[in-house]
């Protein structure tokens, strides 16, 4: 991915399973219409790259990021818990406070799916100002919306309602959209997903990316 301005680009730290997937497409849709760009580790698929060190990358490259800890749950196949989220997290935060000039203006919105549930696994965080959006795409969307827009002073970011109406008339297009890039729906990449979605902004006369 070409370089982007530090101050435009949200780095997204949440669960890449199905059962997340809704909300985590609400999630890079809402970036774009707000008029952001969505950063991830799914952008690069260079098996050259260490994964973490693309991480790091990635997250000194933002000088916002959304991360959900929402799946922190024992794994089904080892009843181990998935800490990659908190983890990421804490990278980000550290370079909030450790790192050089413009990484101390970092900022950061911490979601989870049941308010006060974090305090279980993760009570180190318990001074943050945690957001639940109760598993729902347009309460996700309405979340990302008022934290980008208090946090980055701009005043050309629509409300969350109309933010969430385009992501349900965006998510009923987006069928034609895959057949059209001769694509199946379950093929779709971040990558795809986000050229899809910022196209279509364009498009319908939204997005400020």
């Amino acid at each position: 991915m070409s370089r982007q301005p530090y101050a435009a680009c949200v780095f997204i730290n949440c669960p890449f399973d199905v059962d997340y997937e809704q909300i985590r497409n609400a999630i890079v849709f809402a970036v774009y219409d707000c008029g952001f760009i969505p950063r991830c580790a799914l952008e690069e698929n260079n098996a050259g790259n260490i994964r973490f060190d693309k991480i790091q990358k990635i997250i000194s490259e933002c000088k916002f990021g959304v991360h959900d800890i929402s799946r922190t749950e024992l794994d089904g196949h080892n009843d181990l818990p998935r800490f990659n989220m908190p983890l990421e997290l804490g990278v980000f935060l550290g370079a909030k406070r450790f790192g050089a000039s413009n990484q101390k203006h970092k900022n950061c919105l911490i979601l989870d799916r049941e308010q006060y549930r974090y305090q279980q696994f993760i009570s180190d965080i318990s001074g943050q100002d945690i957001r639940s959006h109760n598993g729902e795409a347009n309460t996700a969307i309405g979340l990302i919306r008022s934290w980008l827009n208090d946090a980055s002073g701009r005043r050309t970011i629509p409300g969350g309602r109309d933010i969430a109406r385009r992501y349900k008339a965006f998510c009923g297009d987006l069928p034609e959209i895959c057949r059209n890039a001769r694509l199946e729906t379950d093929e779709v990449t971040f990558n795809d997903y986000s050229v899809f979605a910022s196209d279509w902004l364009v498009e319908n006369g939204a997005g400020r990316a």
